[in-house]
């Protein structure tokens, strides 16, 4: 059995736990309320990391085409970009799977020797992931901050119009 195969195996596993990982970087009140339903209206945000965790792991088992990845990775940056994760902690979860794999995976591979390879292949697939979410994350900050600093200045642009220290010149 090759390193493929003995992902597509250990799928449901190394799903379950990069969830619980992923998971585990919030407090444990969000955490319960991520792992109940995975339904898309009743917990967006679990259906969101459920589904897009498993398109990643896919994308990553395949060869990760670029749109593929870029449409589940960016939903669930997104969501870590506007809960105030740090960088390094929003793309951290992507890492976790690289240890995951080695603990669901781990007697088997240990028994195969022509796996090294594959192996690095996959860490290194890994890495490109994490640093095409890093990227994404940032972008997503970057909107973030432009949104706030847009809404401060029309605020502020409007205080000013009721003081009547700005006089609107449309004639």
């Amino acid at each position: 059995m090759n390193f493929k195969e003995l992902l597509n195996e250990k799928k449901p596993d190394i799903l379950k736990l990069w969830f619980e990982a992923v998971c585990t970087t919030y407090p444990e009140e969000t955490a319960a309320v991520l792992k109940k339903k995975k339904a898309q209206f009743t917990n967006p945000v679990g259906y969101t990391l459920t589904d897009g965790l498993e398109h990643l792991f896919d994308a990553l088992q395949k060869g990760m085409m670029p749109d593929t990845v870029s449409r589940f990775l960016d939903s669930i940056v997104r969501l870590r970009a506007i809960q105030d994760f740090a960088p390094s902690e929003a793309v951290s979860f992507i890492f976790q799977l690289k240890k995951i794999v080695r603990t669901a995976v781990g007697p088997e591979l240990l028994q195969q020797h022509a796996t090294a390879a594959e192996l690095e292949a996959f860490d290194s697939s890994v890495d490109d992931l994490a640093l095409f979410a890093f990227d994404l994350y940032m972008k997503c900050r970057e909107k973030i901050y432009d949104l706030k600093a847009n809404e401060a200045r029309n605020m502020t642009f409007r205080l000013l119009q009721q003081a009547r220290l700005i006089v609107d010149n449309q004639d």
